[in-house]
């Protein structure tokens, strides 16, 4: 008799602890879902990434002129991909203007930040100045607020 009580608690105090388990875990599921975003948020992030990749290009340009890289061919790739990361981000808001739904422009986010990742390599890696480190981080900020609205992988 006895150890029919010890089972029962025993089996008891399993249940309890699994209830609790699966109620801590759904709450963390829940915390981390993603927000809803309206259109009209998601369109003033994607014209800040557009205003900033715009300034980033220039300046970005400079900064290479004036580093150990000028005239090199890892200087012209490095221009090329500014210029694709600015072409990816007109090209995501074309098609964002194009959809009813803010959501369907994933692959393009993705795109940009793909594109976007070369250079963030070059730009933790390498001093290139004040105005084009800033004008990155600022770049990248947005970015990396992109990528939180898409549920995408930020850039480090």
């Amino acid at each position: 008799m006895r150890n029919q009580g010890g089972r029962i608690f025993v089996t008891l105090l399993s249940v309890c602890a699994l209830v609790a388990l699966c109620a801590v875990s759904g709450a963390a599921q829940r915390r981390y879902r993603p927000r809803p975003y309206t259109k009209a948020q998601v369109d003033a992030v994607i014209r800040r990434v557009e205003d900033r990749a715009d300034n980033f290009v220039r300046v970005f340009d400079n900064a290479l002129d004036n580093s150990r890289l000028d005239g090199r061919m890892r200087e012209d790739r490095l221009n090329e991909r500014a210029r694709e990361l600015e072409q990816a981000t007109n090209e995501l808001r074309r098609e964002f203007d194009r959809r009813e739904r803010y959501a369907d422009t994933r692959a393009e986010v993705n795109r940009c930040l793909n594109v976007a990742t070369e250079i963030n390599n070059v730009m933790r890696r390498r001093r290139l100045g004040g105005n084009a480190e800033q004008q990155w981080r600022m770049l990248r900020s947005e970015l990396n607020a992109l990528a939180d609205v898409y549920g995408l992988a930020r850039l480090r």
